[in-house]
């Protein structure tokens, strides 16, 4: 933190002595050392702290008559006070202030395991402001009950009273510029198309590891089909897998444009509401996704099988969380949506989908 009187003269706050019994409620603009031969020597007041009555008898023992403070005017408010009042208002559904601020900062939370959300125009917004500020992590991340998501402050000792009321007004008009999303457990419906496989001519990759990130996510896996390069038996298989309580359902195969890649087609012909194909990611170009009757279809192509995180991760928790994806949705990901192809993945550590 600046020293108390740099922030003095930079913000024309002006300090005052006062005598010690008419000085609660004040700010101290310096540090008061207590010294107790043989078990003691350090700060027993910090800079910034506002007097209590409590603390007169102590300040008296240390001898101290007179203290140097800040003068608080009706237009200010104290870094602590700014802090706490936006703090509050940045936190949406899901977040939660840790514990409560310290010269100026506090750092929010999840309230819950889920998927941290973020409105980035309001934060934006906010920090133009430039007397308060707020860090967060990335948007979209699956967070833990109790991790980290932000931190905030007031930056100057001492701020105006106008500045806090647009922050405030700010967050407050965005519902909480943070939230965590409560993630549902999927139910997951796979179709694993291709001739070849249904033929058993080659043995299926992709189930494996479809059964596994449904796991990691928390869900089931419903069923599981196998369909030839057959629009309508890839149709059927898709309508049983919702008919028997799938909400979501995963194709894989049949995404390139090989003649016999029909699995888009068929999905397409089942009169879905959004048919979203292509996406600006790598590892996942040729990735589907479409909704029938609000259940999201997603057509994994064959990168899904040999790369470990691809745009399908990027979705599947966005997706779980209750989000409708647009072509907007899928287009924002081209920023951050090459893979570097680590020689060990560090995913979601990176800045893959960021």
């Amino acid at each position: 933190m600046c020293d108390i009187q740099d922030k003095v003269v930079k913000k024309g706050i002006g300090t005052k002595i006062v005598p010690v019994i008419e000085a609660v409620g004040l700010v101290l603009s310096h540090d008061i050392t207590e010294i107790r031969p043989g078990e003691f020597k350090g700060r027993a007041f910090k800079k910034g702290h506002i007097v209590r009555e409590e603390d007169i008898t102590h300040l008296q023992r240390l001898g101290k008559e007179n203290l140097f403070v800040l003068e608080i005017k009706e237009d200010e408010v104290h870094e602590n006070d700014a802090a706490f009042a936006i703090a509050k208002a940045l936190s949406g559904d899901g977040i939660k202030m840790e514990g409560e601020p310290s010269e100026g900062k506090i750092n929010l939370v999840a309230a819950r395991d889920g998927l941290l959300d973020i409105n980035r125009e309001a934060l934006l917004e906010f920090n133009m402001l430039g007397e308060v500020m707020c860090a967060t992590i990335h948007k979209n991340t699956v967070v833990k009950e109790g991790q980290l998501v932000a931190g905030t402050r007031a930056i100057p000792l001492v701020v105006k009273r106008d500045i806090v009321d647009q922050a405030v007004k700010i967050a407050q008009d965005a519902h909480g510029v943070l939230s965590v999303k409560e993630i549902r457990k999927p139910k997951a419906g796979i179709v694993i198309t291709g001739n070849e496989v249904y033929h058993g001519k080659i043995k299926d990759a992709f189930e494996p590891v479809i059964r596994k990130k449904i796991k990691d996510a928390g869900g089931d896996v419903t069923g599981v089909r196998f369909a030839p390069d057959d629009t309508k038996i890839i149709e059927e298989s898709i309508r049983e897998l919702i008919a028997s309580g799938a909400d979501l359902i995963i194709t894989t195969g049949g995404m390139s444009v090989d003649p016999d890649d029909v699995t888009r087609f068929a999905i397409r012909n089942l009169g879905v509401e959004d048919f979203i194909y292509g996406s600006p990611v790598l590892p996942g170009s040729m990735f589907l996704v479409a909704y029938t009757n609000g259940i999201p279809i997603l057509g994994m192509p064959a990168c899904g099988m040999y790369a470990g995180i691809t745009v399908f991760d990027l979705l599947l928790p966005r997706i779980s969380a209750g989000e409708k994806i647009t072509r907007r949705e899928i287009a924002e990901l081209g920023h951050g949506g090459l893979c570097l192809k680590c020689d060990k993945c560090r995913y979601p550590v990176c800045p893959f989908g960021k």
